[in-house]
């Protein structure tokens, strides 16, 4: 497989739809980071070898054209003294050459076009890095807020049961509370009447203590009062 063909899923990789895909971008986007990086080095690395192999190509199709150019001007040289035998030599090397140089410039033409493609490569995902290092923050950002709006949900759902339950206590209180009125109620309407006469005749009904009197008169007298 060609250094092309392992990296073509880069060209066609699109980041929202990888942040799409994550289930859980927050832990995911991380991972995803550090392959994106990964890759990066890699490419950087086959960008590199690529560069330098178009960089050769090209130098041999100049030093390939520049023979081509030293052996027509000497055939020109043999030629204007007289030398056509000479002029046959370095003419037929000049073709030799050019001939070469056909070859040099496919493979250079096919070097510069991966080169092409590999700059392509190496830019697409360096700008991809940059663009989710600058989102990975809001996400994180937004699965904070996510999470902390969970936590209110569940304590609003708890304190809306633990409303619930003092509400019930509240209506067994007012159900105890009637029972308890009730009750009293039963017992004062139970209770029987009070006679009011009955109780002033005791009142005023009730004989003194005699002995009592009888001794008082008896110590009057001794003090002479």
């Amino acid at each position: 497989m060609s250094i092309l063909d392992r990296f073509s899923d880069i060209i066609k990789a699109n980041v929202n739809e990888v942040l799409d895909k994550m289930e859980n971008p927050e832990k995911m986007i991380d991972q995803y980071l550090r392959k994106m990086n990964e890759d990066l080095a890699e490419v950087k690395q086959s960008t590199a070898g690529v560069m330098a192999e178009e960089t050769r190509a090209k130098r041999l199709v100049d030093e390939n054209k520049a023979e081509v150019d030293k052996y027509a001007e000497l055939a020109k040289k043999a030629l204007v003294s007289g030398n056509e035998g000479d002029a046959r030599v370095f003419l037929a090397k000049k073709q030799e050459l050019e001939s070469v140089g056909a070859g040099l410039m496919t493979a250079y033409a096919a070097a510069h076009e991966n080169s092409i493609k590999m700059r392509e490569m190496h830019d697409k995902l360096v700008s991809d890095i940059e663009e989710l290092k600058s989102r990975r923050n809001v996400i994180k950002s937004k699965v904070a807020v996510a999470k902390t709006q969970e936590t209110i949900n569940k304590t609003t759902a708890a304190t809306d049961r633990i409303q619930g339950t003092n509400n019930a206590f509240e209506r067994m209180e007012q159900k105890a509370n009637r029972m308890l009125d009730e009750a009293t109620a039963m017992a004062d309407l139970n209770r029987e009447p009070v006679d009011e006469a009955k109780a002033l005749e005791e009142k005023y009904g009730k004989p003194g203590d005699s002995s009592v009197d009888d001794e008082l008169k008896k110590l009057k007298d001794e003090l002479g009062l």
